[in-house]
């Protein structure tokens, strides 16, 4: 099964910015974390503060992967464009968000992307990357 986690803006800042929402873990050392742990999974990961760049690697990997992982950051809030290059892929896409973005500022609240994802994981830390892995897996 290969799956690929894309994440967008500010996520490369993980362990570093605003640890008391999104923890003190950097991404790169969670991800080495998912790769032991699911060694049965071909597990890429690709990050980038450009919407360009990951609506790119959308068209990419959209017709060839099992499944993606998204945590689309801001874009999530913004992004048509992003929407967009979701609907015209084949491959299902997870939205996964380490805060529960119904409990922060209302902007936050809504969400483009979803509207084209299988599922939307909240607020449930880094497990959530964890538990589209295994939706995934059962699916």
């Amino acid at each position: 099964m290969r799956l690929i986690i894309i994440n967008g803006p500010n996520l490369n800042l993980l362990g570093k910015r605003e640890t008391d929402i999104y923890g003190n873990q950097s991404f790169e050392d969670f991800f080495a974390h998912l790769q032991q742990k699911y060694t049965t999974v071909d597990l890429a990961y690709f990050q980038s503060n450009s919407e360009g760049a990951l609506i790119d690697k959308f068209h990419e990997v959209g017709f060839s992967y099992d499944g993606i992982i998204l945590n689309g950051g801001a874009y999530t809030h913004t992004s048509i464009a992003l929407m967009d290059a979701i609907g015209g892929i084949t491959t299902p896409v997870v939205e996964v968000h380490i805060s529960n973005i119904h409990a922060r500022e209302a902007f936050r609240e809504h969400s483009f992307t979803a509207k084209k994802a299988v599922g939307v994981i909240t607020g449930l830390g880094l497990k959530g990357y964890e538990l589209a892995i295994e939706y995934f897996l059962q699916r």
